[in-house]
């Protein structure tokens, strides 16, 4: 639905139906009607305004005020504070937060920790990180795994499935290709310490590497990817009870906007896969 006819009806069903039963019956969070009604002076908008409003809802309002201006500094610059400015007078502000996630247990070592929290790589395919994640927003648990190239954070494989068992985390290790010199670092789950596993690790000339138990900070790139995952689409959008087949979808699209257009301090303020090939 259009936002000017929704904004519309719910001033028309005012006193007969309350915004929050609207926006359920529609689909739409109330974060997002209330930045909706905030459109109606987009006709005097600058050519600024108008930028930082067409980035902000191009991104789902994912992107803080420091990436919106890096994106518009990649065209003409403009200094962070304006648009942090106009961001805060639209209501355009970064919608997502963050999931905490706690530390427990003590650490002890099981495969050595050869990773080390060097969360750096000078080349594709030298340093891999994964991991696997819960994804409790349909009408089944499923499961995802995935696996980050700690050169560019690329998510270069990856597995959705509804059980958490070694026969899925093969499938996500065995989209990788054969490779020599390259480290993959997981945690201490039982299926990364299973027999098949090491041994097909072993076969595609990897070396394992583990973090120490209870200590997810070891392992914090493919965390933070987990937790943006989430924080930017399913509590984002306030999604808890979808169809699996939504679900699958979500998180691939997410995949797919993760790697080729979300856009990275720490990249010079590009996409993985462009920075990837702005190094060729």
């Amino acid at each position: 639905m259009e936002p000017e006819i929704f904004v519309e009806l719910v001033k028309k069903m005012k006193g007969k139906i309350t915004i929050t039963a609207l926006c359920q019956l529609f689909g739409v969070s109330r974060a997002t009607y209330y930045r909706w009604t905030h459109r109606k002076d987009l006709g005097k908008l600058t050519p600024l305004e108008e930028a930082v409003r067409r980035l902000c809802f191009q991104h789902k309002f994912r992107y803080g005020y420091r990436k919106i201006t890096a994106l518009i500094n990649q065209e003409y610059k403009v200094n962070k504070n304006t648009v942090q400015k106009i961001m805060q007078k639209y209501h355009w502000n970064c919608r997502v937060k963050m999931k905490k996630r706690s530390k427990v247990g003590q650490p002890y070592t099981v495969v050595e920790n050869k990773l080390n929290r060097q969360f750096s790589s000078d080349a594709p395919l030298k340093k891999l990180v994964t991991d696997i994640t819960y994804l409790p927003f349909g009408q089944k648990q499923l499961y995802l795994s995935s696996i980050m190239d700690l050169y560019n954070g690329e998510i270069i494989a990856y597995t959705i499935g509804d059980k958490q068992d070694t026969a899925f985390v093969l499938d996500t290790l065995d989209q990788l290709p054969q490779t020599t010199d390259c480290l993959l670092h997981s945690d201490q789950g039982s299926v990364y310490t299973s027999f098949d596993y090491q041994n097909q690790i072993k076969t595609k000339g990897i070396t394992m590497s583990m973090s120490h138990k209870g200590t997810p900070s070891d392992n914090a790139c493919i965390e933070s990817f987990h937790a943006s995952l989430k924080s930017e689409t399913f509590y984002l959008d306030g999604l808890t009870n979808e169809p699996t087949s939504i679900v699958i979808e979500i998180v691939k699209k997410y995949i797919t906007y993760y790697n080729e257009s979300r856009i990275q301090q720490k990249l010079d303020y590009q996409s993985p896969i462009d920075y990837r090939k702005s190094a060729v």
